[in-house]
């Protein structure tokens, strides 16, 4: 499953002039250590701008993305909470606390938070490539579809996208729709082997293209997915 960025609030914070550094230059320092990978360091920045000022809603936004990137989806959550009760006029906090929500499964509280996070921003091409990754998880298929088409109309060569759709065409009951978009998704990316295997499992089960099917699972086998095996063994042995 792949997870589309995360996001930094705007700095908003007022500069301090009394001694050691300011609110502002923690709150940089912060942000370096965090595009650096030092995501410790940089929660220790933001709690030090929070200690200077409690209402930054930047620094517990930006505290939540170091926290979410050391796979802390709990204290994440916590962090762009507070952001949000400052201020829940910006989509990044509620698409930020989606994004650990989806990591913790918890899918409807994800949806929830990207259903937000549209209204407040209908141009942010992520809420929706995510959201359909939620929805598809709930088996809300159609849904899931109708994102997945908002993502690729913004973004149409995302390999990816087109894949999570087939698996939502497919979930759906439309293999022709689904094989459309595993094509699609080789196109852009052919060392896809999950695609290629599910392809070849839709031409064989749904439409009996066993030639073409065992093809795909042959070269989704040579792409590492191991899963084929089984189906070729069954299926694609003269």
């Amino acid at each position: 499953m792949l997870v589309k960025q995360i996001y930094i609030l705007a700095v908003v914070g007022l500069m301090m002039s009394a001694c050691g550094a300011s609110e502002q230059e923690l709150f940089d320092e912060g942000v370096r250590q965090l595009e650096a990978g030092e995501y410790s360091k940089a929660v220790g920045y933001f709690d030090k701008v929070v200690e200077k000022n409690e209402e930054n809603t930047s620094a517990f936004n930006a505290k939540g993305v170091a926290l979410f990137q050391q796979k802390k989806f709990d204290e994440a959550i916590k962090a762009f909470t507070s952001s949000i009760r400052l201020d829940s006029t910006s989509y990044k906090p509620f698409f930020n606390r989606g994004n650990a929500y989806l990591e913790k499964k918890a899918y409807k509280e994800a949806i929830r938070d990207y259903n937000v996070a549209s209204g407040l921003d209908a141009q942010q091409v992520d809420v929706y490539y995510n959201r359909g990754l939620a929805l598809l998880a709930q088996e809300e298929y159609e849904d899931a579809i109708m994102d997945f088409d908002m993502a690729l109309q913004a973004t149409p060569d995302q390999a990816l996208v087109h894949f999570n759709k087939a698996k939502a065409q497919l979930g759906n009951n439309d293999p022709l729709g689904g094989m459309e978009s595993l094509i699609n998704a080789i196109n852009l990316d052919n060392n896809n082997g999950s695609a290629y295997y599910l392809l070849g499992v839709t031409q064989m089960s749904a439409l009996n293209q066993k030639e073409e099917g065992c093809a795909n699972l042959k070269m989704a086998l040579n792409l590492g997915y191991a899963d084929a095996q089984t189906w070729i063994d069954d299926f694609c042995k003269e």
